[in-house]
């Protein structure tokens, strides 16, 4: 048995033995431990280093806010994980756990030289040694700034676990299985509720694990709490232990992160590693108890110095005795009840030292009943021991003065400061806080969300208090829901009932400017760094979090903001509401990436959509690209093909005979009402009024801020209807666009927006012969200029299949765009496909669609913009409503930025040497300027030889319109080219190929 195990003692089973290694060393646990637990049980305080001063740490609480026993865990290759915390992580046979921060070793770290130097390294050094000299920072400042960085090293081999998500919905939902908890979720499941029960540890039962004597209704606290679970398992309750509550959300959306496997020594087949839920509950019971207070002081940090109430876990629920010979520091009654405790099971208490000049009798009783020293008004002014801690500095406290001080030999310290409610979750939900000054604490008020904290989650103390708290949040809760239940009744025996006071740090004899009294443990934030940082300027809570780091841990302020609060608001003389807290954000613990990710990664990180024809396309060799989360033909190759040779091909096919295109990845949103003309007039530039039933138009979508968002061709199909079509990565962001204008500006209008992207399957043919393969299957519809010009739309019959068939062009060439129900698509495009090939029909692809539409001059929203470009600057003010009297944007342009001259505007570049120009390369005026070179613009699109003969793009150049026929030169990184300037339009200028 391990030198620090107490024979029966906790609940761990002690007859399956688990062997681990940490740092190479193999250890034995048993079944039920923590790594951390198991550790203790050999007398290993040592668990890791800081951060900032690599001082020695070891474990300081039992749970999941432990800042200091940070470890990496590996299960073989690809299963690595770093910053486990060592106090949740359960031991299987053949874990591997290594420490971290150190160098070479955990005992022997050159780090420690920071600590030795700690002077050198107040708070926000690191704004102050970085700035200077200038010429550092690449060479010297950075690279120091990297290796430094983070504790753990990150994971480099690729993850070969699954993780999952879920979805559940239930009516109360209740976090943290503890006292209260458990009288919550019975409350509501006797009502007849769906109750949800979540824990994040192991097993349930919150502080009755650590608290086996309180006795409930007549039985032992376990004994009680093996029949209330399985009298709520009897009642249908979900219990969800190993399941952590990561974030509250608005509606009552909480996530939890389930672990599933990380306590296993073998991996089941098809389980994932960890499951998302997504829980949306009808109310929410916050049961989440209380985190104890560290108490700060010099040397507080020093492995061995631990909380009293983790200490009582230890020995209790894993039976580990954490010291032989222990001393209790405490301002609190909660920590007596440790003493007693560990003195019971063998411990010599060397001493209970309380800053409190009186207690209550019975406490002084059972100390002396056990024949502990107690020493009141007393405080700590240090600690010593290198890799652990062997005796306590106390001395008396007159009137807030320091006595003599004198050394208490010891191998634990077990502090604790009280109890702060743990209101992270709460906080998630926006709800308020009120201060009270008698328990110096925060604690909640009220909260939007259907939402109800009960317990030491609102400042409770004691098991009874929390069992009746609980049995009432469980009936409101239920009674929210129509449902009706009688109060429980609870009698308490034993009940570990107190109180205490609260320090900012305990005082001391020693000059503060040399004092090392930790706040936050893991990134080395001391009291007197907190001092000053108000001293130099901080004044917010929030900057003198960020100037210190303190809170910024890993266990996000649990065991630091409330002690740091305090000490702020002294140093400000502010009283602590007026300082307030820090924000608190999920996730309430760290949490995998994979957690998060789930099903997406891989082939699944994000969703593929595919058109009806993209198998077709897939079994004619299309090489693919992803626009907008759709997959879309690239090119289609031919053997032998390069895909400069497959898109030559495909462009000069598409202007010689006809090309077909799937165009099925537009967006499309049906506009209909008898507000919909006025709507239209009032989202797009151009008028919409005139426009003839039948007809199309080019529609131009501005921001707020009269800058191009989006574009597409607009059909009116009926005198309230319009067929709107938008960029395929935009769809779903100009329908949102819409409904926002339509349902918070102009709730006047009569209009309903509807998506038809995926309704309808969009054939688009393109060529002189597109009319000639196209005409022979149209009823109702004469393909003719006279008939059916440029630019027209009709509801016909295509091939026997329902249509909407618009006459435009992406091209330049004459060109339909059919558009039938989706499941008729593939249908529609074979047929067509077999049919034209008399004409020698051609599938052409995204990139010489991008070629052919660049030599007519077209642009691509995205691409040829870039979020700061205007109609004007694109040579598009035509598409401008002269004569409208509002529109999306019209306020926008109108700002006299957006008309001042020398601004960006779209031009044509053909490079003299006829080389092709890189997208996105800079353009500078004069080439022989010295470095840095003034840069005017860049090239935001370039294609190779297409139909027009030569290389050509499109860029943005400063006062482009009016520098036609002017050379601009493109730097590279060989050589300088130097480009003409042109109008956009390289092919058919007068737009003659556009007519049968």
């Amino acid at each position: 048995m391990s030198s620090h195990r107490v024979a029966g003692k906790g609940r761990i089973d002690t007859t399956r033995p688990v062997s681990f290694t940490f740092d190479g060393r193999r250890y034995s646990g048993a079944a039920g431990d923590t790594v951390a637990s198991a550790l203790l049980a050999h007398g290993v305080h040592l668990m890791g280093r800081s951060f900032k001063y690599h001082r020695p740490r070891g474990p300081v609480t039992a749970g999941s806010e432990e800042p200091n026993a940070l470890i990496g865990t590996r299960r073989g290759p690809g299963r690595f994980e770093p910053n486990t915390r060592a106090t949740v992580q359960e031991i299987w046979q053949g874990l591997e756990t290594t420490s971290q921060n150190k160098y070479p070793s955990l005992k022997w770290d050159v780090g420690a030289v920071n600590d030795a130097g700690y002077m050198l390294f107040s708070a926000g050094f690191y704004y102050k040694t970085f700035m200077w000299p200038k010429s550092f920072w690449d060479k010297v400042y950075e690279p120091f700034i990297r290796a430094a960085a983070g504790l753990g090293v990150s994971p480099s081999e690729d993850d070969p676990d699954r993780y999952a998500s879920r979805n559940m919905h239930c009516d109360v939902l209740v976090v943290g299985a503890g006292p209260t908890g458990l009288a919550a979720a019975h409350s509501a499941a006797l009502a007849g509720a769906k109750v949800v029960l979540v824990d994040e540890h192991a097993e349930m039962g919150g502080a009755l694990l650590s608290d086996p004597d309180v006795q409930i209704d007549g039985a032992g606290a376990w004994t009680w709490l093996a029949s209330r679970l399985a009298e709520l398992r009897a009642l249908g309750v979900r219990t969800m232990t190993r399941t952590t509550a990561i974030g509250y959300y608005h509606q009552n959306l909480v996530g939890l992160c389930e672990k599933l496997t990380d306590h296993l020594p073998d991996l089941p087949a098809d389980t994932p590693r960890e499951r998302m839920w997504r829980v949306r509950a009808k109310r929410v019971v916050l049961a989440q108890g209380a985190l104890e207070k560290p108490l700060v002081f010099h040397g507080n940090d020093r492995p061995g110095v631990m909380l009293a109430g983790s200490a009582q876990t230890y020995l209790n629920r894993f039976g580990v005795l954490v010291g032989k010979a222990p001393v209790v520091l405490t301002s609190h009654d909660s920590a007596w009840f440790a003493a007693f405790d560990l003195a019971d099971a063998g411990a010599k208490v060397q001493a209970i030292v309380d800053t409190r000049d009186s207690v209550r009798d019975d406490l002084r009783a059972g100390a002396s009943a056990r024949g502990i020293e107690v020493r009141l008004s007393h405080t700590a002014t240090g600690t010593s021991g290198r890799l652990r801690v062997k005796s306590l500095r106390v001395a008396p406290l007159r009137a807030d003065q320091v006595g003599a001080a004198t050394e208490i030999a010891c191998d634990a310290v077990l502090m604790s400061g009280g109890w702060t409610p743990s209101l992270h979750l709460f906080s998630h939900t926006k709800g308020s806080l009120t201060w009270d000054d008698t328990q110096t604490t925060f604690l909640p008020k009220d909260t939007p969300e259907d939402c109800h904290i009960a317990g030491a989650s609102r400042g409770l103390w004691g098991y009874e208090a929390a069992l009746v708290d609980g049995d009432k949040a469980g009936r409101e809760a239920a009674q929210a829901l129509g449902l009706k239940i009688a109060a429980g009744r609870f009698e308490v025996a034993q009940d570990r009932t107190g109180s205490g006071v609260s320090h900012r740090e305990l005082p001391s004899d020693r000059s503060p400017a040399r004092s090392k009294a930790f706040v936050d443990f893991q990134n080395d934030v001391t009291a007197k760094d907190l001092r000053l940082a108000v001293r130099e300027g901080m004044r917010s809570i929030e900057h003198v979090k960020r100037y210190t780091t303190n809170g910024m841990a890993t266990d996000q302020g649990k065991m630091s903001n409330i002690n740091g609060l305090n000490i702020a608001a002294d140093a400000l003389g502010k009283p602590q509401p007026q300082v307030g807290l820090t924000t608190f954000r999920p996730p309430y613990t760290p949490t995998t990436f994979g957690c998060f990710a789930g099903y997406h990664r891989g082939s699944h990180f994000e969703v593929t959509r595919k058109t009806p024809i993209d198998g077709w396309a897939e079994a004619h060799g299309a090489a693919f690209e992803p626009v907008g989360q759709w997959r879309r033909a690239w090119y289609f190759p031919q053997p032998g093909e390069s895909m400069d040779d497959a898109v030559r091909r495909e462009c000069r096919a598409t202007r010689e005979s006809v090309g077909i295109f799937d165009a099925s990845t537009l967006g499309k949103i049906e506009v209909m009402g008898p507000g919909a003309v006025e709507f239209m007039n009032r989202m797009y530039t151009n008028p919409w009024t005139k426009l003839g039933i039948g007809r199309c138009r080019y529609g131009l979508l501005l921001g707020d801020d009269g800058y191009i968002r989006d574009d597409g061709v607009i059909g009116r199909l009926g005198q309230d209807r319009f067929h709107v079509t938008t960029t395929t990565g935009g769809a779903a962001r100009v329908l949102n666009t819409m409904e926002d204008y339509l349902q918070t500006e102009w709730p006047d209008l009569d209009v309903w927006l509807t998506s038809t992207t995926e309704q309808w399957a969009t054939v688009a043919l393109n060529g002189p012969n597109a009319a000639a393969l196209l005409a022979p299957l149209v009823e109702g519809v004469t393909l003719s200029d006279d008939d059916f010009p440029h630019m027209s739309c009709a509801e016909c019959t295509v091939a026997g299949m329902p249509a909407r068939l618009f006459r435009i062009s992406f091209t330049g060439e004459v060109g339909f765009e059919v558009n039938v129900p989706a499941p008729m698509g593939l249908r529609l495009w074979e047929l067509l496909w077999e049919r034209g090939r008399q004409y020698g029909i051609t599938p052409y692809g995204t990139e010489a669609m991008h070629v052919l539409r660049a030599e007519k001059g077209y642009i691509i929203v995205g691409q040829d913009t870039d979020g700061t470009v205007t109609p004007y600057d694109t040579g598009m003010s035509w598409a401008i409503g002269k004569k409208k009297p509002d529109f999306v944007g019209m306020r926008g342009l109108a700002r006299p930025d957006l008309q001042a001259p020398g601004r960006k505007q779209l031009v044509g570049l053909l490079s003299e040497d006829r080389s092709k120009l890189e997208e996105g390369a800079q353009i500078v005026f004069d080439p022989n300027q010295p470095v840095p070179m003034k840069m005017v613009g860049h090239v935001t699109s370039s294609y190779d030889v297409g139909t027009s003969g030569r290389p050509i793009a499109l860029a943005l150049v400063e006062g482009g319109h009016d520098r036609m026929g002017e050379i601009v030169h493109i730097p590279m990184p060989d050589r300088t080219i130097a480009a003409k300037i042109t109008p956009t339009v390289f092919v058919d200028p007068d737009n003659a190929r556009l007519k049968l």
